[in-house]
């Protein structure tokens, strides 16, 4: 938003600047009209028509180089004795823009253009090198060109800085994550994978008893089950290095076979025609989709839940519903995965509900655009 205000000032001000030069070389040149009256009319129309052209210089520098050129030797040909003022903005804006080679080559025939146009209405040779002198001089055309390269290596030196302060923070930012996922390996990760083993090792030896496995345990066992994946997501996570293609909407239907394998009656529908859409909304609608199924399996005591994608012209909706315990009476505590879900949505500008449903259970409604990401 901030380099579009930008852009507009800048092609206001290029307007405003092609105006006023316009108008300076036109009331310039009813004193300085040394040709016919028959001439006149259109030494007039190339005086504007040179400073004009300036309001296009920014996004076509060569062309205005080439027209305000032109127009310099027309007017200086229909007996106008003006500076060639459009000509040396036009200099600078083709500088600016780094067409070096081009610009000295157009000022080098400039340079020896004007003369000759000069003659056409004076008829004397010295007379018409001094107006071409006093109408584009060499030192004026160093100062233009000088003027517009030393703003173009300013502004690519700023580039350059910007860029390598946008590196070294991206550097820093791979290095904590990279720190955090160590510590969490080493603090986490053993005591977790000893829970799962031990859990596991005390249900199959109950069975093989015959013994009825306490409820406890099977939560144990489960609870352990789920914190290795959910270890192992958040490790893959912070250890991305943009390498690995990132989790998105193509990895859902596995979400929801693993949510079946728990024990889940989960049934995944897609509607609308599937289009690409960015790859932020598309880990955004996945890590949704994972924590809603991961809610339902810790919390909401449910035996059946759906999952909808909806393709739709500008967004992709997510919808996610079970028929849990939660009730609009005993709505659920929001949690960090919740809070989450929002933080994602409301980065790319989306909208999201998540509230216990009428007829009883838990709905979460996400509706994410996917015309405002790049």
């Amino acid at each position: 938003m901030g380099s579009g205000r930008w852009g507009v000032r800048a092609e206001v001000r290029d307007r405003v600047v092609a105006v006023c030069v316009a108008a300076v070389l036109s009331i310039a040149g009813r004193s300085a009209h040394q040709g016919g009256a028959d001439l006149d009319v259109l030494g007039q129309v190339l005086l504007a028509a040179g400073g004009l052209a300036l309001a296009v210089g920014r996004r076509a520098p060569v062309p205005v180089l080439v027209v305000t050129g032109l127009c310099a030797v027309g007017y200086q040909a229909a007996g106008f004795d003006v500076p060639a003022v459009a000509y040396l903005f036009a200099v600078y804006a083709a500088m600016r823009a780094g067409h070096r080679i081009v610009t000295v080559a157009a000022s080098v025939t400039m340079l020896a253009a004007l003369p000759l146009a000069a003659l056409v209405s004076l008829h004397d040779v010295g007379a018409a090198f001094a107006q071409a002198r006093g109408a584009l001089e060499v030192a004026w055309l160093v100062a233009a060109g000088a003027a517009g390269e030393a703003l173009r290596q300013a502004e690519r030196r700023a580039d350059e800085a910007e860029r390598t302060r946008e590196e070294t923070a991206r550097r820093r930012a791979d290095e904590e994550r990279l720190h955090i996922a160590r510590e969490l390996h080493d603090s986490l990760t053993h005591q977790i994978s000893v829970i799962k083993v031990q859990s596991e090792a005390a249900v199959h030896v109950a069975r093989k008893r015959g013994e009825e496995v306490p409820e406890a345990l099977l939560a144990i066992r489960d609870a352990g089950r789920e914190a290795t994946r959910e270890l192992r997501a958040t490790l893959e996570a912070l250890r991305d290095d943009g390498k690995a293609p990132p989790r998105g909407l193509d990895d859902v239907p596995e979400l929801v076979e693993r949510a079946r394998g728990n024990g889940l009656d989960a049934a995944l529908t897609i509607e609308g025609e599937r289009h690409d859409v960015p790859t932020a909304v598309a880990r955004t609608a996945y890590r949704i989709v994972q924590e809603s199924l991961t809610n339902i399996a810790r919390h909401a005591s449910a035996a059946t839940a759906s999952v909808r994608i909806d393709y739709l012209p500008h967004a992709l909706g997510i919808r996610i519903d079970d028929d849990g315990r939660a009730t609009r009476e005993a709505a659920p505590v929001p949690g960090v995965g919740l809070l989450g879900m929002r933080e994602r949505v409301s980065a790319l500008g989306g909208s999201l509900r998540a509230e216990p449903r009428v007829e009883g259970g838990f709905s979460v409604h996400a509706e994410l655009p996917v015309d405002r990401v790049s």
